[in-house]
């Protein structure tokens, strides 16, 4: 018995006649096709958005656009990459009507256009709200860390370099000091190599890398990302207003009305109550200062009671604690030594002479922000922001690395990836043929 055979090479076929016949009507090409054909190219920033009258012809960036936004939705991200799939993927055949661009054509679009892609993910988002697909009403903020391109000896040459020339600044301040021009010349001439930012290192699941920390805000509706940043901060504590503000402004005018959900590590009374000026209603667990002196046995901040009218403590003992310095964003209240060393509540109370207590300048703010850090708005939370990540890294980055260097790159990869990702959400959620359709009414 024979196996089962193919045709012939050289046997003469007339089906498909075109390519039209080969890409479905809910076919995820339409969709990019679409969603390109109604951005106005040139009044986002794209170059060369309109044709010369002389010179060669360049390569229009509505394709290149298409061919990236088709690349990160199947984890091609590479230039080399792109070219060869153009001319043996059948699907891009059709979506760039057989053009092939060189992979240096193809890098250079992506290198020279960070603004205008952020521009149009904008435009994206813009057209999920007025379709109904964003609603703008609660929204989570989030972090991930993605490696950077940087090997760990550039990182730590660069801070070495950073620190060098930082502590010669000082000691000139302080006092004449003998410099030695050449070695500045020398540390100033590898800052000039690598004018923009740089990874740091940051603790992720490899271990701790050279990486970026990726922010997101991520909307309840159908967990669209409204916007993302990347970072080279390796905490959240500084994020909430930054992030915050841009949903806001990406879900309509500044001003408008939004709940925002974060985890803990974006607990910061300044910026929740600069958020709350704003008409941004933050839901964050506080971070509080735990009192671990006595073992954990003393007692807690919430054991005294704060009286706005006087600005005292009143301590368990009945006494009050007096404002006593500033320090940082606290204010430190301090009870009187005399009266703490006869209380007979001591050795309950503090190990030392008296008892100390700090106050958050902001500390309404946070204990506001920590009142609306319900249980349903943690799981909320979770439910909406994690997901994305999930999918960015594994299913459209392939893994959370970037291939374009310094901060620039990263934010240019993480808006294609942001793209791609929030396409392939809303033809999960409302199906090609009904974007499609909208995408030709807008």
């Amino acid at each position: 018995m024979g196996f089962i055979q193919g045709e012939e090479r050289n046997q003469g076929a007339l089906f498909p006649v075109t390519l039209e016949e080969l890409i479905p009507n809910d076919h995820v090409c339409r969709v990019i096709e679409a969603f390109v054909g109604r951005l106005d190219m040139e009044e986002l920033g794209f170059v060369r958005a309109e044709a010369a009258d002389t010179g060669r012809p360049g390569y229009d960036p509505r394709d290149l656009l298409k061919l990236y936004l088709y690349g990160y939705l199947h984890q091609v991200r590479s230039s080399r990459r792109l070219e060869a799939e153009c001319r043996r993927n059948v699907e891009l055949l059709w979506l760039l009507r057989r053009l092939v661009p060189d992979h240096k054509s193809i890098a250079e679009f992506r290198r020279v256009h960070r603004d205008a892609l952020s521009k149009a993910g904008a435009e994206l988002i813009r057209f999920a709200r007025e379709v109904g697909l964003v609603r703008g009403e609660w929204v989570a903020i989030d972090g991930s860390k993605f490696r950077a391109v940087s090997s760990s000896q550039s990182v730590h040459e660069r801070r070495a370099v950073e620190q060098y020339l930082e502590r010669l600044e000082q000691a000139d301040t302080e006092d004449e000091v003998e410099i030695n021009n050449e070695a500045v010349a020398a540390a100033l001439e590898k800052l000039r190599q690598h004018p923009e930012p740089e990874a740091r290192f940051m603790r992720t699941t490899s271990g701790k890398v050279p990486a970026y920390n990726v922010q997101t805000a991520v909307d309840a509706e159908h967990a669209l990302i409204v916007t993302q940043q990347v970072s080279d901060e390796a905490t959240d504590n500084r994020s909430l207003q930054p992030m915050a503000e841009a949903a806001q402004a990406a879900l309509g005018e500044p001003g408008t009305p939004i709940h925002v959900v974060a985890d803990a590590g974006y607990s910061n009374g300044e910026q929740a109550e600069a958020c709350e000026n704003q008409g941004i209603i933050p839901h964050v667990p506080a971070v509080r200062g735990v009192n671990n002196r006595g073992d954990g046995t003393l007692f807690d901040r919430s054991d005294f009671q704060y009286d706005e009218v006087s600005d005292t403590f009143r301590c368990p003992a009945g006494e009050r604690l007096h404002r006593h310095q500033q320090k940082d964003r606290c204010i430190v209240y301090a009870g009187q030594p005399k009266v703490c060393g006869a209380c007979a509540l001591r050795s309950r109370c503090t190990v030392g002479s008296r008892r100390l207590l700090k106050r958050h300048l902001h500390n309404e703010a946070l204990e506001r922000m920590q009142q609306r850090a319900t249980p349903e708005a943690m799981r909320l939370r979770r439910s909406v922001v994690e997901h994305p990540f999930a999918a960015l890294k594994y299913h459209i980055f392939g893994h959370p690395r970037f291939l374009l260097r310094g901060l620039r790159g990263a934010q240019t990869e993480i808006t294609l990836g942001v793209m791609a990702y929030n396409l392939k959400r809303m033809i999960n959620a409302v199906g090609g043929p009904w974007i499609t359709a909208k995408l030709a009414l807008a």
